[in-house]
């Protein structure tokens, strides 16, 4: 079975403010179109550009919102051993089911066994299972293959989501882990490519805006319908996915709310900015498109 979780957006007020009702929409939209989690305080949701109390009322916002039937996973990214544990003893008090754990994004490792190691002390102290998330691209570097098998083997982490773009990469730790650990495709456009490969599914940035299509391709996947699962990664998520591509995921995914209705502006944080009028535009009609595809 393939599994869809959305990485929830922060949306801002007017003022810059954290929009907790505006989360509430966005929240609404993803489960009454049947995705299957939440993760919030993760990338797409802006967390780093986020105080710590803004980041922990979100993980309440949602876990209030969701209900306690639905999988919430925390992003508890942070640079510190000490830091990670206090983000994720929050989410535990929270109620969530488990978080999502980066390598630290300044002091990068200065040997290959320093991000185990890292990882290792959180995973020993952790009261939630754990979530493993590669995103090169923001920590500096990518978590080893090796390192994730070893990792597999310890009680509290289940599962990893790959954001690092390297399809080889992705397969590689598809073939070194048990059957039973969790393997998640974050890069929207490489969704269906991992489902054919078996992989447990995706965490995905558009799933905010257009979770129809997310539902649509996770139903084709399981459904063994291949033909469809590929006309929904030509047609819909590749020209979805290049804005998020050219534009970064908060902006795109927030664009793409607007262009729905579904959040009053596409405020984001510095240092991301909003899309000018033309790309707006441009995200606008790929919406439209790919919502008439599945209609």
């Amino acid at each position: 079975m393939t599994d869809v979780l959305c990485p929830l957006v922060t949306p801002f007020d007017a003022e810059g403010d954290v929009d907790l009702a505006a989360l509430d929409a966005v929240v609404d939209g993803v489960l009454e179109a049947g995705l299957d989690g939440l993760v919030p305080c993760g990338t797409t949701g802006e967390f780093a550009s986020m105080t710590r109390a803004e980041n922990r009322a979100v993980l309440d916002r949602v876990r209030t919102r969701a209900g306690d039937d639905t999988t919430v996973i925390a992003g508890a990214g942070a640079t510190s051993v000490a830091d990670t544990l206090d983000a994720l003893a929050f989410a535990d008090d929270a109620g969530a089911d488990a978080g999502l754990i980066v390598l630290p994004y300044f002091h990068t490792a200065n040997a290959p066994a320093g991000a185990e190691r890292f990882l290792q002390r959180v995973a020993d102290d952790s009261p939630l299972p754990l979530y493993l998330y590669n995103i090169p691209a923001c920590t500096g570097a990518e978590i080893p293959v090796d390192v994730v098998a070893d990792l597999a083997a310890h009680d509290a982490v289940v599962g990893l989501k790959d954001s690092g773009g390297d399809f080889g990469y992705f397969t590689d730790v598809l073939a070194a882990v048990p059957d039973d650990f969790a393997v998640y495709q974050g890069v929207d456009g490489q969704l269906v490519p991992a489902g054919l490969m078996d992989a447990s599914g995706g965490i995905n940035a558009l799933s905010n805006a257009v979770p129809e299509v997310f539902a649509a391709v996770r139903d084709a996947l399981d459904a063994g319908d291949d033909e469809r699962a590929r006309d929904l990664h030509r047609e819909c998520l590749t020209p979805l996915f290049a804005h998020c591509a050219e534009h970064g995921f908060a902006p795109a995914t927030k664009a793409a709310l607007a262009a729905r209705g579904r959040l009053p502006n596409a405020a984001v944080r510095p240092p991301l900015v909003e899309l000018d009028a033309d790309a707006r535009a441009d995200v606008a009609a790929a919406v439209d498109a790919a919502l008439e595809r599945v209609a």
